[in-house]
């Protein structure tokens, strides 16, 4: 419905104050609308915030144990990288004297001398007769080859020589086997065909004056 007034000035000064007070109104409703809105967006980007925030302390809570012993490592290897160690070694001796002795060479034996000292018995009248053997030894296959030199009292030459070859009588066994090879240089009969006495002779060690 229209309502038609007289173009007066009270008519006009009314319409312009209905007018004005219409936008004003208008203006009000907007402005609570807009106010509503970014209310509403605040409280979502606080919301979203609070969740990151939330999200941020849980995991920096999950992790801060392994962040503080990796921290730990690297320092430890940090310190340890830049120690140097250093040792000093020191020997002191006291005041008393160490000193080393040498053991006494023992002399060898004179054998004539000792058979001279010997050749009488106790009461000093009874002569004792005494005989030794020098023996001389050859490695010759699994055995040695033996040349013995039977000395008599104070001779300067063997009463006798003999020369044998003994090896196990199998591999690995104990019992030994003694083949006569010679006596006093003379070739034994031959006892064995296994056994080349003349090759096993050249082995054997005669005594020979010219060396004494």
């Amino acid at each position: 419905m229209s309502i038609h007034t007289p173009g007066t000035h009270e008519n006009i000064v009314l319409a312009q104050n209905v007018n004005g007070r219409l936008r004003a109104e208008s203006r009000i409703i907007f402005a609570k609308a807009f106010l509503y809105r970014a209310l509403g967006a605040g409280a979502f980007i606080l919301l979203a915030g609070a969740g990151i925030g939330a999200a941020s302390y849980g995991y920096a809570y999950m992790n801060q144990f392994d962040s503080a012993a990796q921290k730990i490592a690297n320092a430890m290897q940090t310190a340890l990288s830049d120690v140097t160690l250093k040792t000093k070694g020191e020997v002191t001796l006291t005041d008393n004297v160490l000193k080393l002795e040498q053991p006494v060479a023992q002399a060898k034996p004179d054998i004539a001398s000792v058979v001279a000292r010997q050749s009488k018995g106790e009461d000093g009248n009874a002569a004792v007769r005494t005989t030794f053997t020098v023996f001389k030894t050859v490695p010759y296959l699994d055995g040695n080859i033996v040349t013995g030199w039977t000395f008599k009292g104070e001779e300067k030459t063997p009463e006798g020589q003999y020369c044998y070859f003994t090896h196990p009588q199998k591999f690995g066994s104990d019992v030994m086997v003694q083949v006569n090879i010679a006596i006093n240089k003379q070739i034994a009969p031959q006892t064995s065909s296994e056994m080349n006495l003349q090759q096993l002779a050249k082995s054997c060690i005669w005594f020979d004056p010219s060396k004494v």
